[in-house]
């Protein structure tokens, strides 16, 4: 059975995807990144401290990790919270300990409920990127212009009046977005987002409001894919890690420098029984000659200083 021509008329219809934002490349045939000091592998370790309010939104879609039985779901809040309060202190151990830089995707409801998160990042030198206003601020196809660009708005104001700094870089809950959010995130200021997880470089989408950039955090390298959706071992976590560095190295050496991202979840990764598998695959990526540790704005600057 043939399919009706009206079918092949369709308006955006071409090689790549059918929008206006960028057009289609082939990785191998864009022009070498070289990363700094020689280096050719950028590690990008994002870390998302998020708030799970108690009382779910679930409409259109509930946000990964939201809870799960009915209110009020305090197994499910109270293991969030673990992250907050054991497991990101862990992480920032392990990141002192190697010489590691990383970029806290933050809720503004954690900016503000725990000061002393903040201050502990900053202390630390590590980036904060917004990341909506809590875990129910979802963004999505069909929602209301008007309110998501007040979401974004409610959303860094928060973070800035919280931090003393507006963050000019964007991570959407569950990576959800509408047609409208790279436009509506440019009118805002932010400079890049972390949202296509399309490419292993960063590249330049153009709206009617001007340029943004999409540096791609690709949810299969996150601990909460591996570990809670696929249920992997800690172990087998690791062992991918170091395959994906492996990979991207070796490309680096024909095509150019690469950014591996690897999302920790400090309620998953940060628990008693997974953080000496972390402690050890940070080393290991931190001691790998063609290693780059940089928070994910240092990474967009320096790929920008190439374009």
């Amino acid at each position: 059975m043939s399919l009706d021509a009206s079918y092949l008329e369709y308006p955006k219809r071409r090689h790549g995807m059918d929008h206006d934002l960028y057009p289609w490349t082939n990785i191998r045939e864009r022009k070498p990144v070289l990363w700094p000091e020689g280096k050719s592998v950028a590690l990008l370790l994002s870390v998302p401290l998020e708030y799970f309010p108690l009382e779910v939104k679930d409409k259109p879609f509930k946000a990964p990790g939201h809870m799960q039985t009915p209110y009020p779901d305090l197994r499910h809040y109270s293991s969030r919270e673990y992250g907050t309060r054991v497991g990101f202190y862990r992480f920032l151990d392990l990141f002192a300990k190697h010489g590691l830089k990383a970029s806290i995707t933050m809720n503004a409801a954690i900016a503000e409920r725990y000061p002393e998160l903040v201050r502990d990042v900053q202390a630390a030198g590590h980036e904060i990127i917004a990341h909506s206003t809590d875990m129910n601020g979802i963004q999505f196809g069909g929602q209301d212009e008007a309110e998501e660009r007040a979401l974004i708005r409610d959303t860094l104001d928060r973070l800035e009046r919280a931090t003393g700094t507006r963050p000019t870089g964007w991570h959407s809950i569950a990576r959800s977005q509408s047609f409208n959010t790279p436009r509506l995130l440019t009118e805002a200021g932010v400079r890049y987002m972390c949202d296509w997880p399309n490419d292993d470089l960063p590249y330049v989408m153009t709206t009617e409001a001007g340029e943004i950039i999409n540096l791609p955090l690709n949810h299969e390298l996150a601990d909460r894919q591996i570990i809670t959706v696929c249920q992997n071992s800690e172990s087998d976590w690791a062992e991918q890690m170091k395959d994906a560095h492996s990979c991207l190295a070796g490309e680096a050496e024909r095509f150019g420098g690469r950014v591996l991202p690897i999302t920790l979840t400090p309620y998953i990764m940060g628990l008693p029984y997974r953080i000496a598998a972390l402690d050890e695959t940070l080393g290991w990526l931190a001691s790998q000659p063609a290693t780059w540790s940089a928070t994910a704005g240092e990474i967009v600057s320096a790929w920008t200083a190439q374009a």
